[in-house]
């Protein structure tokens, strides 16, 4: 996740190294298609799971949610209280909008100084919000990982134990589908098996020119 980008153009490629936005719905198995992309020797870097990691860890982070939530953002031993910051932007779109924009730079700038580091001709930035952010706006492509809406449930029921109805409203709470498969420039479609999902893999990352 990161800083919202109001622009409509598209960014240019940086000829060091070609960012390729990874995205995918609850249950599509993105993270499955940014393991193959290491497999093949290609950097990702998890915004998702890096912003867990910096609303803990960066102390600026920390005081601006304490500043906009309260002190009970954090618990007695000072992590991030996931549960208590959910139910205060739950169906708050303002105070939601004012905590993604502390926590959004933070990831954007992090993924910049990671992207230095980085030696190989393609980068990709795994994130679940790509489109819905426009960060696609700021990548050379975008790759979108989905699949049949029934496997999706059926997945996340098995992986998560929750029910058809919670996942399903989950899903719906999501960009609907259709809408991000006319934004990617490449689709992995998982209704298959995983030797077919690694193909399609290799087959889209080796077709990025």
């Amino acid at each position: 996740m990161e800083e919202l980008n109001t622009e409509t153009k598209k960014a240019e490629p940086d000829p060091a190294s070609k960012i390729i936005g990874l995205t995918g719905g609850i249950g599509s198995g993105k993270s499955t298609v940014a393991k193959f992309i290491e497999d093949c020797g290609f950097p990702v870097y998890y915004s998702d799971v890096k912003a867990k990691t910096i609303v803990n860890d960066n102390e600026d982070v920390k005081q601006k949610i304490k500043n906009l939530l309260g002190d009970a953002s954090y618990d007695k031993n000072g992590i991030y209280n996931r549960k208590f910051v959910g139910e205060k932007v739950f169906n708050n779109d303002e105070l939601l909008s004012q905590l993604n924009e502390i926590i959004h730079p933070a990831v954007r700038i992090d993924f910049e100084e990671w992207v230095e580091r980085q030696t190989k001709y393609l980068v990709f930035k795994e994130t679940a919000l790509l489109f819905e952010l426009k960060l696609h706006l700021q990548c050379y492509k975008s790759l979108l990982v989905t699949a049949e809406d029934n496997l999706r449930i059926k997945r996340v029921m098995d992986r998560d134990g929750k029910t058809y109805r919670e996942v399903e409203s989950v899903m719906n709470n999501q960009m609907p589908e259709k809408d991000k498969i006319k934004m990617a420039d490449y689709i992995i479609y998982n209704n298959t098996n995983l030797d077919d999902l690694q193909e399609q893999t290799e087959k889209v990352i080796f077709e990025i020119e």
